[in-house]
């Protein structure tokens, strides 16, 4: 019986009513963090997932050695990956293409790799105007790791750092 009474008093209180209106008030004061978007950027970690990109060693050469383990640890299957034999035994893609509408960016396709030829860069400005856009293909992809190459060997470098435990996060 007690507890009922409290529970009509409460409502008829309106306790949770005030105590959201003080949460309010007490915050309505408090300095404001506004990021002005194009003008100002937020600072990104090096660990960040964004679009994807094919890396080339040095000398040129694509680091893909079609061993498909991306296309097979991609959990919404937006890897596709066809392979062929070159003339002396090695096995190169001959078609590599991600489906972005299907992509989740859980950076499991960078971490199968065992060439470190796909990664995640930390581009994430970037738009469709038509529906085959969506689709990276091999050419799209490696345009856009010699573009950033830069950035990734970086992101890259430091991530071996931090998970050797030289520096802190």
């Amino acid at each position: 019986m007690k507890n009922k009474i409290k529970q009509l008093i409460k409502s008829f209180s309106l306790l949770e009513l005030l105590q959201g209106m003080r949460f309010t008030g007490k915050n309505y004061f408090a300095k404001k963090i506004t990021v002005f978007y194009p003008e100002e950027k937020t600072p990104q970690s090096n660990r960040f997932r964004g679009l994807h990109a094919l890396r080339r060693y040095p000398n040129g050469e694509e680091r893909c050695i079609a061993c498909k383990l991306c296309e097979i640890s991609c959990p919404a299957v937006a890897i596709t990956i066809e392979s062929h034999c070159r003339d002396d035994g090695s096995r190169r893609t001959s078609s590599y293409e991600i489906d972005l509408f299907k992509c989740i960016f859980c950076g499991i396709c960078q971490d199968a790799c065992p060439v470190d030829a796909i990664v995640e860069t930390r581009v994430f400005e970037y738009c469709f105007d038509k529906n085959e856009d969506r689709t990276l293909n091999k050419a799209k992809l490696l345009s856009i790791g010699d573009k950033h190459e830069k950035q990734i060997a970086y992101d890259r470098a430091s991530n071996m750092t931090n998970k050797r435990g030289d520096r802190e996060f």
